[in-house]
C-alpha cells in the first residue's frame, strides 16, 4: 500500500534528508502523518511521490520537501505557537501538530476548511485549530506567533502578518518575482518595526486570495 509506514520511511530518506533537512523532530513528524489520508481517493497511489498534487477546488497539497523546508525555515519547536495560512488539506498543520504547542491554520475556502479540520479530528491532534477564515487579516486572537506559514504566494506580505509575529519570530512565504516566478521567502521579526528578509528558493504556488468563500461541498472531492 503506498500510505504504509514504509512509504513514509522512504519519502523522508530520499526526498527531505536527502536536501539536508535534518531536523529529528520535523523528519519524525513527516514519518508519522499519513500523507495519503490528505489527498482524493485517485490521488493516493502517489501520496509518497516526489510533487505536489491536486485536491480539490483548484488547490494543491505541496510537494512533501516544500512543506518541510517550510517547517525547517520558520524553525519550529516544541513550543512554538504557528498560524498558517492557507490550510488546504490540512497536511502541513497535521505534521506542525506533531511539533509544535499550537497551530492555528487559516483556510478562506469553507469545504477545505471542513474536511481539513475532520481529518485532523480523526488523527486526535487537538493541538491545531482549523478555521475558515481570510488569511490575510492573520488571526489576532491568538497572536503572536513564533512562526507564521503562508501556503499561497502573494506580490508582498501583508502587513497583518508581520505584526502578529513574537519579537524573533520567522514567516516563510512565496512571493512573487518580476516577471512570473516566485521565490520562498523567510521573515524574521527583529523589532518593533524592523524585519530582516531573506531568499530560500524558486517555488510554484497558487494565488493568495482574500476574503471567505463558502463555496460548495461537492467542489472538494
Amino acid at each position: 500500500m503506498p500510505g504504509d509506514a514504509a512509504a513514509r520511511d522512504h519519502m523522508v530518506a530520499r526526498q527531505i534528508e536527502a536536501r539536508g533537512i535534518h531536523s529529528p523532530r520535523l523528519l519524525a513528524a513527516m514519518r508519522t502523518v499519513p500523507r495519503h489520508l490528505f489527498l482524493p481517493e485517485e490521488e493516493r497511489p502517489y501520496a509518497y511521490d516526489d510533487c505536489p498534487l491536486p485536491i480539490g477546488a483548484g488547490q494543491t497539497i505541496s510537494q512533501p520537501y516544500i512543506v518541510a523546508l517550510m517547517i525547517d525555515a520558520a524553525e519550529i519547536d516544541a513550543g512554538a505557537s504557528v498560524l498558517e495560512v492557507g490550510a488546504g488539506s490540512g497536511y502541513a498543520s497535521a505534521v506542525m501538530g506533531q511539533i509544535a504547542a499550537s497551530v492555528h491554520a487559516l483556510e478562506r475556502r469553507a469545504p477545505l476548511a471542513a474536511e481539513a479540520a475532520g481529518r485532523i479530528a480523526d488523527l486526535h491532534l487537538g493541538n491545531v485549530h482549523i478555521i475558515a477564515a481570510d488569511g490575510l487579516s492573520g488571526w489576532p486572537a491568538a497572536a503572536p506567533y513564533d512562526a507564521i506559514i503562508v501556503s499561497a504566494a502573494g506580490t508582498h506580505v501583508p502587513s497583518a502578518l508581520l505584526y502578529q509575529l513574537k519579537i524573533g519570530g520567522r514567516l516563510v512565504m512565496p512571493v512573487a518575482q518580476p516577471g512570473d516566478g516566485q521565490a520562498l521567502m523567510l521573515y524574521r521579526r527583529m523589532g518593533k518595526g524592523d524585519f530582516s528578509a531573506h531568499g530560500l528558493c524558486d517555488v510554484r504556488f497558487v494565488p493568495l486570495l482574500s476574503g471567505v468563500d463558502p463555496g460548495l461541498a461537492d467542489d472538494i472531492a
